[in-house]
């Protein structure tokens, strides 16, 4: 635990807000609003794009889904409504500043029916394709209405300009030319006072241009958010298949380490009891005394049933037969650091929990005596509500630790992909100067 928060400690203080004035003020000036715009006009574009596509491949492919021909056509202009997905989903990062998760990637069954079952079952191409039907007819309207109300915005905020530079010259209906270039029914911009107050009403709609933008853009950002991020299954899917492989690179580590323990250890242990008792053999053949290689034998024979204890305690401790208090009280016992112990367990929880409980515990110890800097240690095991167990370690070290996920906070990973594999979580708490409080939720079955 002795990842830095420097990265925190060098981001800058949040700044203080600003006053509804400057912000009214400053909005037409503003990147966001620039943004916003050319994001209308790039749906806009896109929508008279897709207009064609939706025509052409969805039309054409209905047009011939009696035909051989028909069926695959529609099952490649469902998978193109990915494409599509992408590109808006790009925009509105992009430009609207606002990040949307990709769904999984399409997964392809073999075959040719694999390939048209798995086009026409497959949730995100036929949400994109939704979104596209709503969002054609509305990015075109919704372009070509901000298009509209920002040209003639400017040119009423410029219209003083116009007027005093090109002399604008109408006639009314008496055929009397008037110095005007606007006119509201018999009503006619043809005086200074006149064209500046239509001048200044277009200043005063410029300012307000840039909400009518963000409430457009808000649209457009729900109906992206909704139809092309990933679902909450996707989520899960994902989760889950991240915890299986999280779960099978910690089981190859730890058959790993085993086969470099035997290797390395016991086995090399029981080649020198071998070779001593081979030796012990052939001296008693020739009449000499074996008792030296017999008690070396004898010692290295311990060694390697201490040696295989430590193993197998690695593996599964056979204190966790007598439950997780018992085990975690011969942990906590044999750990360098003084460690207070509560457990409160009102029903023994499933094997699986208890295994990732006792290891989690058996590595954070490991992590308070070698990097805390702490000298003492509390670890408490309670139930956290009806169907979750809330295991903490705390220690009074030095602090400093980054959760996963963050920069530089690697060194708890390990352990956060070990309760994701039960749908488990971890959270730490570790400001500079301590303490550090790192705490899992665990379900008390495991899955």
């Amino acid at each position: 635990m002795i990842e830095t928060q420097a990265e925190a400690l060098l981001a800058p203080a949040p700044q203080p807000a600003q006053p509804l004035w400057h912000t009214l003020l400053s909005a037409p000036f503003q990147a966001r609003t620039w943004k916003e715009f050319a994001y209308l006009l790039a749906v806009f574009v896109l929508g008279l794009v897709a207009v064609t596509y939706l025509f052409f491949g969805v039309g054409g492919g209905l047009f011939v889904s009696l035909t051989i021909i028909g069926i695959p056509l529609l099952a490649l202009v469902l998978l193109g409504g990915r494409p599509w997905a992408w590109v808006y989903r790009q925009l509105c990062r992009t430009l609207l500043d606002t990040p949307v998760e990709s769904p999984p990637p399409f997964v392809r069954q073999p075959g040719a029916f694999g390939f048209l079952k798995s086009a026409f079952t497959d949730r995100p191409s036929w949400r994109a394709m939704a979104f596209l039907v709503v969002q054609v007819p509305l990015g075109i309207a919704v372009g070509y209405l901000a298009l509209v109300v920002v040209a003639m915005t400017v040119f009423v905020a410029i219209s003083p300009i116009i007027w005093g530079v090109f002399q604008p010259v109408n006639a009314d209906e008496n055929g009397v030319e008037r110095h005007s270039m606007m006119q509201f029914g018999s009503y006619y911009i043809d005086t200074w006072p006149r064209v500046l107050g239509v001048g200044a009403i277009g200043v005063l709609l410029c300012f307000a241009l840039p909400w009518l933008l963000r409430g457009l853009c808000l649209v457009h950002r729900a109906l992206t958010v909704t139809l092309l991020s990933a679902t909450m299954r996707d989520k899960q899917l994902a989760g889950l298949r991240e915890s299986r492989r999280a779960a099978v690179d910690d089981a190859t580590a730890t058959l790993g380490r085993v086969e470099r323990d035997l290797h390395d250890g016991t086995q090399a242990r029981l080649v020198t009891i071998a070779m001593a008792l081979g030796r012990a053999e052939e001296r008693l053949a020739n009449g000499g005394n074996p008792g030296d290689l017999i008690a070396d034998a004898h010692a290295s024979s311990k060694e390697a049933l201490v040696e295989l204890r430590e193993l197998v305690r690695g593996i599964h401790p056979p204190a966790l037969e007598l439950g997780l208090e018992a085990a975690l009280e011969t942990l906590t016992s044999r750990c360098a650091v003084p460690v207070d112990l509560r457990v409160t367990l009102p029903q023994r929880p499933s094997p699986a929990i208890e295994a990732i409980a006792y290891f989690s515990v058996a590595e954070l110890l490991t992590n308070v005596v070698k990097h805390a800097g702490a000298n003492r240690a509390w670890v408490t095991v309670v139930p956290h509500d009806r169907r979750t167990l809330a295991v903490t370690v705390r220690d009074n070290g030095i602090g400093g630790v980054l959760p996963p996920g963050t920069a530089g906070g690697s060194g708890l990973a390990g352990l956060a992909a070990r309760a994701r594999t039960v749908e488990g979580t971890l959270t730490v708490d570790s400001p500079i100067g301590g303490p550090t409080v790192v705490t899992m939720l665990l379900p008390k079955v495991g899955l």
